[in-house]
């Protein structure tokens, strides 16, 4: 095994079917320095299992089941030779039913972490047998014998010094004699209890596991030829990028590029490991290439879009020359576990935004604060805006760059601004409404 290692990861739509798994094998075999495959539970599994630990009726969990069912015997049979895994895919289907029926009205954390690694540990002993049967030397590996995390069930913090530590033990010598596949998403704790690293989190699984093995390469594999300039369905002149440092890439994924899982960068950033996002429909397309430094240092990189956030402005006259306002507000949305985005300070007023798109625990610990808050000072709440990030170099000290947004954006009423505090963006809210049209107009100003 030569020392260019590369961690190939596949997602959902990549490994959706038997066809879509072929074109995966195809990029593998095609390059002898790939010998590490993480692959994601095959396209709807993944929402299916979440159904299934949603679900308080047994019946009500089987349709959910019906459908992996489905989606995983529609690949096993397409095999050449389904007998080779049948036992080990029937085995995990008899140990998801057994789940369903013996869950209890509600699943516990670990139970809903334990049902939702089904896909991926599916979907990975069917593809290993793809590749087998193309002629690989090719194993299906448990990644959680050295993924670890701690016992933060849906949200598994991992244990860097120990996956390494592991990985280095368990994994290493398995790659010199084959292709080894494994999971994304899941992981294990302590205990041994199947913990997972949220969704999206397959991306984040192939970056920590590039880590611990110190690897050349991190490839990501999914359904769009690279990053983009913005997201094409908001307009049609939106184009790849060929090349992006870890900094500009890590504020596309914080401010809404779906492509990369937020985190997925910062164990790449650690070990200074190129990572690349491609199409595995299309491979022969190129795609983006992100790395620790780029030729090219444009101004404007990219427009990102977040929808559905929450403004709040906190306004007290005692703000004025007093010490430790500030403190006691973050104080507040600290132990309530809210993650501030942004920023802005007057003398009297501090107004910040939430990310409602975080789902439904966002209301939940926020109605308690913005309460405690409202004991000492006026509270505005407003939502229905959507975050506007430009992304790009320099632009905290480029001339001229506010004056081209603000030309480009003169019909529009933004709601706040935050330009300065990082050089890698200029950030603004506009109502949700005229978000799109906003996007639209200025990458035609910005890019064309």
């Amino acid at each position: 095994m030569s020392n260019q290692l590369i961690v190939a990861k596949f997602g959902g739509t990549s490994v959706a079917d038997f066809p879509a798994m072929s074109r995966c094998a195809d990029i593998v075999l095609a390059d002898p320095n790939i010998r590490l495959v993480a692959v994601s539970a095959s396209s709807g599994v993944t929402n299916l299992l979440v159904d299934i630990t949603k679900q308080t009726e047994v019946q009500a969990r089987y349709a959910s089941y019906e459908g992996i069912e489905r989606i995983t015997l529609a690949v096993l049979n397409a095999l050449q030779q389904p007998e080779a895994v049948a036992a080990q895919i029937n085995t995990l289907l008899a140990d998801l039913r057994n789940l369903i029926e013996t869950g209890g009205a509600v699943y516990s954390g670990a139970h809903k972490d334990l049902i939702q690694s089904f896909g991926e540990r599916l979907s990975s002993v069917l593809f290993t047998q793809v590749l087998v049967e193309r002629g690989a030397a090719a194993e299906c590996f448990d990644v959680r014998r050295v993924l670890r995390t701690d016992s933060r069930f849906g949200k598994g913090e991992p244990q860097i010094h120990l996956i390494a530590e592991l990985a280095q033990t368990h994994l290493q010598p398995l790659l010199r004699e084959q292709i080894v596949v494994t999971q994304g998403f899941i992981g294990a704790d302590e205990a041994g209890q199947t913990t997972t690293l949220g969704r999206g989190g397959s991306d984040y699984s192939a970056a920590l596991l590039g880590e611990a093995l110190n690897a050349h390469i991190v490839q990501i594999w999914t359904d769009v030829v690279g990053i983009f300039t913005t997201d094409p369905r908001l307009t049609s002149d939106a184009r790849c990028i060929n090349e992006i440092s870890f900094d500009e890439a890590a504020e596309m994924a914080t401010f809404g590029a779906k492509v990369l899982h937020p985190a997925t960068l910062i164990p790449a950033m650690r070990r200074n490991i190129k990572v690349f996002v491609g199409s595995s429909r299309e491979p022969q397309a190129g795609g983006t290439w992100i790395a620790k430094t780029v030729e090219h240092k444009p101004a404007y990189r990219a427009i990102a879009l977040r929808k559905s956030q929450t403004l709040i402005t906190v306004k007290s006259p005692e703000m004025l020359h007093a010490a430790g306002f500030l403190a006691r507000v973050f104080d507040i949305l600290s132990r309530h576990q809210i993650s501030v985005d942004l920023v802005t300070t007057s003398e009297i007023s501090v107004a910040l935004t939430l990310d409602e798109s975080a789902g439904s625990a966002f209301s939940t610990s926020t109605e308690p604060a913005i309460a405690e808050l409202k004991a000492f000072c006026e509270v505005t709440v407003e939502q229905g805006l959507s975050l506007v990030a430009v992304i790009g170099n320099h632009l905290h000290s480029t001339k001229g760059v506010t004056g081209e947004l603000f030309s480009a954006l003169e019909q529009i009423n933004m709601r706040l601004i935050c330009h300065g505090a990082s050089r890698h963006n200029l950030c603004f809210l506009v109502q949700d409404a005229s978000a799109a049209a906003v996007v639209k107009e200025l990458h035609q100003t910005l890019f064309n």
